[in-house]
């Protein structure tokens, strides 16, 4: 007889309510410890200054439980499901969006999502979640919230190289949309390159190249030099903070490798917004 571990969609709702509101109020720890960082480094007054006041309206969004940002997001949902769970109780992705419906509504988070992309209409519950599922084996469930406001999910592109445009082509790509994103992604930002995949797969390679924590190297040393060697020419753009010039214009650079067809090389870059806002619950 198989018993199988049982997880009550209440506790879904429940745990996904309290993640849209405290990702949107509480800004994690490394984010923090990152901008003090990048603090130190600016060397532009204006820079410092304005970097003062994310870390100063980060601290106040947390003591009163308010946003950060008025743009609280497309709640972006990345739900790891172990083969061995049984969700009890109704359906996991209704539980998910019942959790993001009662979060937004209760916190007082801005509802975002419009119905049909050129009717307009609003849904008024910041409903649906865009929910990346994916099953394997195990009796762990996972699911991370990653809200994304307008300002620096617009700025995001896609391209599909040739393989001769090689790594050149890939760092030349990504600069170039750093650069013509300018101040509109709210700088200093995190970098999300997908490399690899398919043309949707690159763009979700990139979107969870954000799960990684700040402060953390990629495990791979070829793709960390090539994050570092990133990050300084990124900096050397001269945006600076909320673009008004300077040294900080990135906190990282994360890139997410995958397999890809012999013919193409795909290169997604997702922006990130200075408040990287990002929880995370198990079972």
């Amino acid at each position: 007889m198989i018993i199988m571990k049982e997880i009550q969609v209440g506790q879904i709702i429940s745990a996904v309510k309290r993640m849209c509101i405290e990702a949107n109020c509480v800004i994690g720890a490394e984010v923090i410890n990152e901008l003090q960082k990048c603090l130190g480094r600016e060397e532009s007054p204006t820079g410092q200054e304005i970097i003062q006041q994310i870390l100063t309206n980060d601290e106040l969004a947390r003591e009163k439980m308010m946003p950060v940002c008025q743009d609280t997001g497309t709640a972006v949902i990345f739900v790891e499901l172990g083969q061995d769970i049984r969700i009890s109780g109704g359906n996991l992705y209704e539980a998910i969006n019942e959790g993001v419906r009662q979060g937004y509504r209760d916190g007082y988070l801005r509802k975002s999502i419009v119905a049909d992309p050129l009717s307009r209409k609003n849904t008024g519950d910041n409903t649906p979640a865009a929910i990346h599922c994916e099953i394997g084996p195990g009796d762990k469930l996972k699911i991370e919230i990653l809200p994304k406001g307008g300002g620096c999910e617009n700025m995001s592109a896609l391209k599909i190289l040739t393989p001769a445009e090689g790594v050149a082509g890939v760092k030349k790509f990504v600069i170039e949309t750093v650069r013509q994103a300018g101040a509109n992604p709210c700088p200093p930002i995190v970098v999300g390159v997908g490399v690899g995949g398919t043309f949707e797969g690159a763009a979700l390679l990139a979107k969870k190249a954000h799960l990684r924590p700040l402060g953390t190297k990629h495990s791979d040393s070829y793709y960390q030099k090539l994050e570092e060697e990133l990050l300084v020419e990124i900096n050397n753009l001269g945006i600076g903070p909320q673009g008004l010039g300077g040294r900080m214009t990135a906190l990282a650079v994360h890139i997410n490798p995958g397999p890809c067809h012999i013919t193409a090389l795909p290169v997604a870059v997702n922006l990130n917004c200075h408040a990287v806002r990002y929880k995370k619950v198990e079972w």
